[in-house]
């Protein structure tokens, strides 16, 4: 099941036509005074090719705008309906999707195979309307607050003076940021290159509401696992295909359909009772953390398939719009600061990028009658006609009045402050990372990791952030620590 005919409006026998529909006199050759006279302004098919083509380009994701994605499909196959009222997870239910996977730092002609978080973007066509959970590959971010967003990401992209990346500048926004040290472990470990997005799992890393029939409200993490087995690549892979294949990873996922091998994944969530958030040992909203999974464990939801490319990958996949706003009734979000923050953030940059409008897009359009008081703006296409463009309104257009609490909402209450979140009985910015490092990694890994961060040193890292590095490691596992400094001076000074 697809969400639009990818063909409507082509017909690849039929004559070319300007935009206006007339037929086309020659899509080869200007019109001029003369075979070696000055062109004409007047020579309206060339005026309309060259200033369509000046503007071709719509503004690049700031984040994420190295990408590419596929269609498939969501399938429930258990019955999680005590947990949530949301029609997409009942048993059973089938739902037509797309998947968006991306890098977060580099731009659109970087190379796939970057050191970086891979993004991890769902979009489903409910019969409620659009369900979107916008996510990474990692169970956790750098920061927790949205404020510290913009500068994470400026620290990961380019100077100011140059148009370089910078590694000084990298480290030291993370080692002057310490609740970015869980996130920074995951990425400088074997994790943190994915061999394929076939290969990598999925997460929403922020935490989520459900809410079943009952009106019983629930926290809950999305858990999407690769049936295709994790597979990472060494910094030399890595490396190697920068230079042969900057778009190694788009091309795998499309040679892939293409030749009827469709990934999937294995939908699971973690499920917390909504009155454990209050309690639990660390704050559970916090977005550089995970939750235990001896706590809480995994609940089987379904699986996902890709299983349709795009034939066009502008109209398709660069113009496909996420945001963790698209709820459906019987999911909702969570205080989690981050992700407040997004809620606003990913529809306005969508605005700025794509336009007013850019739900009426094939691609970000419902596959359900919407009924908007929202109206007008640049590129309309779907309109209400002459309905009233009010609410609320006399003469029948259906609006709605509903008074009392969100079913989906949560209590609050305190005056209004800028502070940090309050600490929960075992929270710290480095305890995380420490269990990455010490109870996760084997030795091996645990070599390859000071391998790589030291790699990442060697390419300038100053003072006083270098010290800063050494410190930043310590904090997180004393050996470990000790060994990426003395590793790194021993390259330094060979």
């Amino acid at each position: 099941m697809t969400t639009f005919d990818p063909t409507a409006g082509h017909e690849s026998s039929a004559p070319s036509t300007t935009e206006s529909g007339a037929p086309r006199e020659n899509d080869a050759h200007s019109l001029s005074v003369g075979p070696d006279g000055p062109l004409l302004l007047h020579d309206v098919a060339l005026v309309e090719k060259l200033a369509r083509f000046d503007r071709e380009r719509i503004p690049e994701r700031s984040p994420h705008a190295k990408g590419s994605g596929a269609f498939g499909r969501l399938e429930i196959t258990e019955d999680v309906s005590a947990y949530t009222k949301a029609k997409v997870f009942q048993p059973g239910t089938v739902t037509p999707m797309l998947a968006r996977f991306s890098t977060v730092a580099g731009e659109l002609g970087s190379p796939d195979t970057w050191r970086d978080v891979r993004g991890f973007a769902l979009k489903f066509y409910t019969e409620d309307g659009n369900f979107d959970i916008v996510g990474n590959n990692t169970p956790t971010f750098f920061v927790r607050d949205p404020m510290k967003f913009a500068d994470f990401i400026h620290s990961q992209k380019r100077l100011p003076d140059s148009g370089l990346r910078d590694a000084t500048m990298q480290w030291d926004f993370w080692t002057l940021s310490p609740e970015s040290a869980h996130q920074v472990t995951y990425l400088m470990g074997d994790r943190g290159i994915p061999r394929t997005w076939r290969h990598m799992n999925g997460y929403s890393s922020h935490t989520y509401m459900w809410v079943n029939a009952a009106g019983e409200r629930f926290w809950v993490k999305y858990h999407f696992l690769t049936e295709q087995g994790l597979e990472f690549l060494t910094n030399a892979e890595a490396e190697k295909l920068a230079g042969q294949d900057a778009d190694a990873h788009r091309r795998d996922l499309f040679e892939s359909i293409r030749d009827g091998q469709f990934p999937s994944w294995r939908v699971e969530v973690q499920i917390m009772p909504y009155q454990d958030a209050k309690s639990y040992r660390f704050n559970p909203f916090d977005l550089t953390k995970v939750w235990s999974k001896k706590d809480y464990p995994r609940i089987p939801v379904g699986r996902f398939t890709l299983d349709q490319n795009p034939v066009n990958h502008f109209a398709q996949i660069e113009q496909a719009a996420f945001s963790p706003s698209n709820t459906v009734p019987g999911t909702g979000i969570s205080p989690d600061k981050m992700l407040l923050g997004r809620v606003f953030s990913y529809p306005d940059a969508q605005r700025n990028r794509l336009g007013t409008n850019h739900n009426q897009l094939p691609v970000n359009r419902p596959v359900v009658p919407t009924n908007s008081y929202d109206k007008e703006g640049a590129m309309q296409y779907f309109h209400s006609g002459a309905a009233p463009v009010y609410a609320p309104n006399s003469f029948g257009r259906a609006y709605q009045d509903a008074q009392g609490p969100v079913d989906n909402g949560w209590e609050s209450d305190g005056e209004l402050v800028r502070a940090a979140y309050t600490l929960h009985a075992e929270d710290d910015d480095f305890g995380q990372a420490h269990t990455l490092v010490r109870d996760v990694m084997g030795e091996e890994e645990r070599a390859r990791l000071v391998d790589t961060v030291v790699g990442t040193l060697l390419g300038g890292v100053v003072e006083p952030v270098l010290s800063n590095v050494f410190q930043y490691w310590r904090n997180i596992d004393q050996e470990v620590g000790d060994r990426i400094e003395a590793e790194y001076k021993s390259r330094a000074d060979a």
